[in-house]
């Protein structure tokens, strides 16, 4: 057994009473004593503050900053080159066959392009970067900094308190700012679909920050039970659950992340991996794609519940990837796969849970209604 990581708020994370678990190779709290429904509804209503220092951050660096941007663009279908500085995009990393090897937010600070990725894949991913851009970009994984998120309504009024110039950002932009005497690297983004901020701060200062934003009266502690729970009524997709190396971003329902310029017809069409399947599926719609499911009565259908188009008989047609309870919604939410003939809002279906089919019915993404600041 490999020893698991800790983070530079682990100790914090036990003094709160954090319930600790494995996750992507990390000690990670799972929820405090207020519990995942408590924690969810109060990001919901306030602001959460999560440890989401495990998340990999790298740097790259070139001749200069569109030298940069032009390298990244060989590896991902986003427009990286008209990205103004200041802000940042959401963006994939694929293989050949253009299935989803991660996926990634990148910002443009300058003079260099500032990435995060997930935790279970950094490894992979700056191995990845090192063997394709290396040595004309310079990639640098950062391991002295922490990675914090504030989350939810309350959030802004939070932040300004420390930093009165949050309240002109908007959504994916990015800032350096002085944060009570610490520097942070600050983007207005998140994964909960809450108005939020994402804040990377020097290791050895992040205990401190987290301490000044907890002792608000707004802000609570909130772990990975309740970051799932929010993820999902927020539509959202969890890397090795609802996409991975066999899903295109057409059928995960992301081809809004691939910018005109890099489709066909574009100016950049292409010159990414995957680029004729990408764009093909893109042109002529998938064969399946990634559905809201909301399950009839109170119990979740969980990751993996087989989906069926009959009542009995006949094959699966598709798979839920994520399942829960939605606290914000008032019942089970899910998505998963199913073939593209099914997908529309309103198609009844059946989950396969314990050898009995229970019904269930595609409905809309998001189940809760983004409150992004635009």
């Amino acid at each position: 057994m490999t020893e698991l990581l800790r983070t530079p708020l682990f100790d914090l994370h036990l003094e709160l009473g954090g319930k600790m678990v494995p996750f992507a190779d990390y000690e990670m709290p799972v929820q405090y004593p207020a519990g995942i429904m408590a924690e969810h509804n109060h990001t919901r209503a306030k602001a959460g503050l999560f440890d989401v220092s495990h998340m990999g951050q790298v740097i790259l660096r070139g001749a200069d900053v569109a030298a940069v941007a032009a390298a990244l663009e060989t590896l991902i279908p986003m427009d990286v080159l008209d990205l103004p500085e200041g802000r940042q995009r959401y963006g994939l990393f694929l293989n050949d066959a253009g299935g989803i090897l991660d996926d990634l937010m990148f910002a443009n600070r300058g003079d260099h392009l500032f990435l995060v990725v997930n935790a279970a894949c950094k490894a992979q991913d700056v191995a990845h970067l090192k063997a394709a851009l290396e040595p004309a970009v310079t990639v640098e994984e950062i391991t002295d900094r922490a990675l914090m998120a504030l989350q939810g309504p309350m959030a802004e009024a939070v932040l300004t308190e420390f930093a009165p110039e949050v309240a002109q950002m908007r959504f994916m932009d990015v800032r350096t700012l002085d944060l009570d005497g610490v520097e942070a690297w600050v983007s207005r983004s998140g994964y909960t679909g809450e108005d939020g901020f994402e804040i990377s701060v020097p290791a050895d200062r992040a205990e401190e920050l987290a301490r000044r934003l907890l002792a608000h009266d707004a802000v609570a502690p909130i772990g990975l039970g309740a970051r799932d729970s929010l993820r999902l009524e927020a539509g959202l997709c969890l890397y090795g659950h609802d996409i991975d190396q066999g899903t295109l971003p057409g059928e995960a329902g992301l081809g809004w992340a691939i910018q005109k310029v890099r489709r066909s017809g574009g100016a950049r069409q292409g010159g990414f991996p995957g680029a004729d399947a990408v764009l093909a599926q893109l042109a002529d719609g998938p064969a399946r794609k990634r559905v809201g499911l909301r399950p009839e009565g109170r119990a979740p259908m969980r990751e993996g519940v087989e989906i069926f188009a009959e009542a009995e008989g006949g094959a699966p047609v598709g798979r839920v990837t994520s399942g829960g309870f939605g606290p914000s919604v008032g019942a089970p939410v899910a998505m998963g796969y199913v073939p593209a003939d099914l997908a529309a809002a309103g198609t009844p279906l059946f989950g396969e849970v314990r050898g009995k089919r229970l019904p269930l019915t595609v409905a809309p993404l998001p189940f809760v209604p983004a409150n992004f600041k635009r």
